[in-house]
């Protein structure tokens, strides 16, 4: 998708607010590409959120998604772009710096990528800004919960999901680092977190349940009744100074526990992953890519079982045989 085509900022990222409940929502807006962000609107995310971290009429936010899906990802096509493109005024602008004074480091200097791995370990990003927010955040998850959301799923206070949502993140399939693996580690619990890194497969709603991540599971036709009774909940429980100092102590536990070195860490090993060798039968995304985003992405699923693949069609298809295969056996006995 070319820069011109690209809907604006305010059209992906919606922000309202009701200041009678102190409720605020921001709602990813892009349902015809998984809610993927673009740059601009990862930075008009953190924009909001510090807006709402000051705002005396909010209290609690919920961050959902339009459509199917909370979302995928961010735009990889863009992210893709940008990283190719020599345009150091587009480049620039993801880091909040105008064009002119400041020169990208080259190719070839381990500064080129290792600058983007330790802006995502920044509030600034977009990437960790919900961490830092002294608010009440909940986020409602349905369908995929991937990539740049996935890290949105990690730092918010609470998370109410649909049962038919999958969470993951691409880069354990296609690099095996993401800059916020320490917290996911820690939220997870190092022996699931291992699984989903090293078999690369996506975890049900019902796995995110039994490690702790999730604080409720319901169905989809269900969610947003629970999203909201959780937010009126909040909303009218201690007064906002009180969850300011409650997210201060939490805030005091998160970092005793590692959270921002280890997002450092993670970005510096994220950095490092270009000088990894490739073995003989490995996927190479970047090769892969040349064929195509979409088709990269179909060719590397079709390498998974069935019901691990990111595919919905294809996990269906997978439960529905096995479905099949215990009615006919039952059938036999």
């Amino acid at each position: 998708m070319a820069k011109a085509q690209r809907p604006s900022a305010e059209e992906i990222i919606r922000y309202e607010k009701n200041p009678k409940t102190k409720i605020a929502t921001i709602t990813f807006n892009r349902p015809e590409y998984l809610n993927a962000p673009t740059i601009a609107a990862r930075l008009r995310y953190s924009d909001l959120l510090y807006q709402a971290g000051v705002d005396d009429q909010v209290k609690v936010l919920v961050i959902r998604g339009a459509g199917e899906d909370l979302g995928s990802g961010a735009d990889l096509p863009e992210f893709m772009e940008v990283q190719n493109d020599e345009d150091q005024e587009r480049r620039l602008s993801e880091f909040r710096i105008p064009p002119g004074e400041v020169k990208y480091p080259p190719k070839g200097t381990y500064r080129r990528g290792a600058t983007v791995g330790a802006w995502y370990a920044s509030p600034q990003s977009g990437i960790r800004t919900l961490q830092d927010f002294k608010k009440i955040s909940i986020l409602e998850v349905k369908g995929y919960c991937y990539g740049w959301h996935f890290y949105q799923a990690a730092d918010a206070d609470l998370v109410i999901s649909s049962d038919d949502a999958l969470f993951g993140h691409p880069s354990f399939r296609y690099y095996g680092w993401g800059p916020r693996m320490w917290w996911w580690t820690q939220m997870m619990g190092i022996r699931k977190f291992q699984e989903m890194v090293y078999t690369g497969r996506p975890f049900t709603a019902d796995e995110m349940y039994e490690c702790n991540f999730l604080n409720s599971v319901v169905a989809r036709d269900e969610l947003e009744d629970e999203v909201d009774r959780y937010a009126l909940a909040c909303a009218r429980n201690r007064p906002t100074d009180t969850v300011f100092q409650q997210k201060m102590f939490f805030e005091v536990f998160k970092q005793f526990q590692g959270e921002y070195l280890g997002s450092l860490l993670g970005s510096t090993f994220e950095s490092l992953g270009g000088a990894a060798a490739h073995d003989e039968d490995d996927f190479d995304m970047h090769e892969a890519l040349d064929d195509g985003l979409s088709g990269a992405v179909k060719d590397n699923d079709r390498k998974f079982p069935p019901e691990w693949r990111l595919s919905k069609s294809a996990r269906k298809k997978a439960k529905d045989t096995a479905a099949k295969t215990k009615t006919n056996t039952k059938k036999k006995k």
